[in-house]
């Protein structure tokens, strides 16, 4: 072994989720759990991912029923494609931009408040228009909002918690992940009825949760710390793919890909499931979509709650995000072969424990994998890119099979994205 290697090989921190060696903070500077840090962490996807998720997946599905019940399957598909790729972009630039950026206010929370503000007002503005076209059109400046918020706001765990509270405090996003996505997916389905009023009260929800995230976390001011000149090698560090020690982050970043691909085909047309493949009417299924939903929060937070925990115990990260990949795809056997509402409930109880588990974990997997801590947002934003990367291809895919080959088709090809998915995140080598 090379000196250069013993070195690399010394300066590493042995953990109960792998070996870390991109760390800001070192565990002896962080002898105690930081619960403030935490509980903003907890809020963290709450913020954004809850009320956007929701306004995105519930209130525009039935929006555009309403406008033009003809076109509503396309209309989704639109939406979400155009979102993702204003996301793709966003989300990169707005990562690496805070990686670099030197402020009193701090590296994140320019873009957490600044996104938060955006959000909002384009979703007031949207709740009024009833044009399709013109959503569609508003909704790049939601997508690029969000991601300005998304960027910012999960790189924190990586500028605040040392390698031993990693999977800890990602147990703690992973509960409010989870929560954001069925949550606020029964909250919204409260407002199918009304969803002028509904996005109105995601707008603000938007707004509570981050101001009290931002009161949470304490950003402090990073006029500290040396300011990063404009050169050839720095735009290359901070604005491009990693090339130096990344083959088990892009492992990571292919299978969050395919696995997003294979719940976002079904859960695009959630409401339509009920409505044109099971046959349900617009108030069955707001009710089934209830019922869907409390399945998932209930049980996916209970095993966000313990996957973290049961990750450290048994000094293992990557087998539960690989259980957790493989259930999501084994989730959509049961609506491919029946078409009745229980098959949809039997279909929420499994994927709520792939969730859970997956929502828990990934996240300490994640930070494992990251080539750097200096560009942990960048890096954290290519990984988020995978989500809306693979949103956009969903929602397309979903809507041709769609319009193709009927409802029933989509289940077949989320089963065969979640074994992929799974076995990309089974070949990463440097987490146990």
């Amino acid at each position: 072994m090379s000196q250069k290697e013993e070195s690399q090989k010394a300066t590493k921190i042995k953990t109960a989720v792998g070996e870390i060696n991109n760390a800001k903070i070192k565990d002896s500077e962080q002898p105690k759990l930081p619960w403030l840090v935490s509980s903003a962490m907890f809020l963290a996807p709450l913020c954004w991912y809850g009320p956007i998720g929701s306004t995105r997946s519930v209130l525009i599905p039935q929006l555009f029923s309403q406008i033009d019940p003809a076109q509503k399957v396309w209309a989704v598909g639109i939406l979400a494609t155009v979102a993702s790729i204003t996301s793709a972009i966003a989300n990169l630039l707005f990562g690496a931009f805070s990686d670099v950026t030197r402020s009193r206010f701090g590296k994140r929370k320019p873009y957490i408040t600044l996104g938060t503000i955006v959000l909002a007002i384009v979703l007031v503005i949207i709740a009024n228009v009833n044009s399709i076209p013109a959503i569609i059109g508003i909704w790049i400046v939601a997508a690029a909002a969000e991601n300005a918020i998304a960027a910012a706001i999960y790189p924190q765990i990586s500028d605040r918690v040392a390698p031993k509270w990693r999977g800890t405090v990602s147990t703690f996003y992973g509960v409010g992940f989870t929560i954001a996505q069925q949550g606020f997916a029964l909250l919204a389905a409260q407002f199918l009825g009304n969803v002028k009023v509904g996005i109105y009260t995601m707008a603000a929800c938007t707004v509570v949760l981050a101001f009290i995230h931002e009161l949470l976390i304490k950003e402090k001011g990073n006029l500290d710390e040396p300011k990063v000149p404009l050169n050839k090698d720095t735009l290359k560090k901070y604005f491009f793919f990693p090339t130096h020690d990344a083959r088990d982050f892009y492992l990571a970043l292919g299978g969050k890909f395919f696995m997003v691909v294979g719940t976002t085909i079904i859960t695009t047309f959630e409401l339509y499931i009920f409505t044109d493949y099971i046959g349900q009417s617009t108030s069955e299924a707001g009710k089934s979509i209830s019922v869907f939903s409390m399945i998932m929060l209930i049980i996916g937070v209970f095993f966000a709650l313990v996957g973290g925990p049961l990750a450290d115990k048994l000094k293992r990260v990557k087998a539960p995000v690989v259980i957790a990949t493989f259930a999501l795809g084994a989730a959509a056997l049961f609506p491919l072969f029946v078409q009745k509402p229980w098959a949809m409930f039997v279909y929420a109880i499994i994927a709520a424990f792939g969730n859970g588990l997956y929502n828990s974990v990934d996240g300490a997997l994640n930070m494992d994998v990251l080539p750097s801590s200096d560009t942990a947002g960048k890096d954290l934003g290519l990984i988020n890119l995978a989500n809306t990367l693979g949103q956009m291809l969903g929602a397309m895919v979903a809507s041709a099979i769609v319009e193709s080959f009927g409802y029933q088709s989509i289940f077949i090809f989320a089963v065969a994205m979640e074994i992929i998915g799974g076995i990309a995140i089974l070949n990463i080598k440097r987490v146990h």
